[in-house]
């Protein structure tokens, strides 16, 4: 706390008055508001200098491409605490709570919505400019190791403490099917990797990146993938396809885009996705016993139904079968 306290006074000129504690996200990191007089920001200690030095990095390439991400304002010499532009506590997950709830948005709720895959769309093509990845952690691109990391993640996170039967053999063909559909495209800009409403903050109604230190190259679907199949979303189609458009017409000014093409694509993302949920749900929930996750499963499960709907993916026949069966 004494660095953070030094960052804050040296860079703003005044004595540290006060501080409030903002609770922590799933990682490591700890987080604090710093208040004086007439300036305040955010300032964040983390536990790995390479973790930190990737978020360091990104964050100054960010503010100088003029992305919506938080200004970051010092850096302290042992790399290990920073401070950052207060943006406020406005998660647009909150913000839209009683459209969620309701399961029918706002005009407002729907346009901070649209505005937040709009702003995606310049954050992974703007932001890919000049980028150096290999300063990413804990990798420098989205490729066939991540996938089967998070398909046996689900696997044995998941199916095996869940009791679910499964030839491991059937499967694991299947995986080797999705991970060449998911790696049939180039990875040719930054992919955020935890896009959420959680990580979006609501200023003067306008949507704001934060927690983006996980990031590398990839291609454009996972993230939308993870924003519009989150499990408390629960989107409906007509705001799906709302989502998707407005995503679209951002893409477009840096890409030609095949609307049919990119929404068969974006499926085998979700499908991925989810997947990887649920072996997060399964190893902190099923295993490590937290209330937060093993109440994620049922949440998981029936997006994966309704993505699923009638017919499945042809594909995958035997994980289809699979995900059908589970309650």
């Amino acid at each position: 706390m004494e660095k953070l306290k030094q960052l804050f006074e040296n860079y703003f000129g005044e004595p540290l008055k006060t501080t409030e504690a903002i609770p922590g996200s799933g990682s490591n990191r700890f987080y604090v508001r710093l208040i004086g007089e007439k300036n305040s920001c955010i300032g964040t200690r983390g536990e790995s200098t390479v973790e930190n030095e990737a978020f360091i990095y990104l964050a100054q390439h960010f503010n100088g491409k003029g992305l919506p991400i938080p200004a970051l304002y010092a850096v302290s010499e042992d790399r290990m605490h920073y401070i950052q532009q207060d943006l406020g506590d406005l998660a647009l997950f909150d913000y839209v709570a009683k459209g969620r709830e309701a399961n029918n948005y706002s005009a407002d709720e729907k346009e901070i919505l649209c505005k937040t895959m709009a702003a995606l769309a310049d954050v992974q093509v703007k932001g890919a400019e000049g980028l150096d990845y290999s300063v990413c952690f804990p990798r420098a691109e989205f490729d066939r190791r991540c996938i089967f990391w998070d398909l046996n993640y689900f696997k044995y996170c998941f199916l095996r403490p869940y009791g679910v039967a499964f030839s491991e053999n059937t499967l694991e063909d299947e995986f080797e099917i999705m991970a060449d559909l998911l790696e049939a495209e180039e990875n040719d800009v930054f992919l955020y990797r935890d896009f959420q409403s959680r990580n979006v903050i609501v200023k003067d109604g306008e949507p704001w990146f934060i927690d983006f230190q996980g990031g590398r190259r990839g291609q454009v679907y996972y993230d939308v993938a993870s924003f519009i199949w989150q499990v408390e979303a629960h989107y409906s189609a007509e705001m799906t396809d709302l989502l998707i458009d407005s995503y679209l017409t951002s893409l477009r000014k840096y890409r030609p885009v095949d609307d049919a093409a990119f929404r068969e694509r974006l499926r085998h993302f979700a499908l991925f996705r989810l997947l990887q949920v649920l072996g997060a749900g399964g190893f902190r929930g099923l295993i490590e016993k937290k209330q937060y996750f093993i109440d994620m499963i049922p949440k998981a499960i029936r997006n994966i139904n309704s993505l699923l709907g009638e017919e499945g993916f042809k594909e995958y026949p035997y994980l289809t079968n699979l995900l059908k069966e589970l309650n």
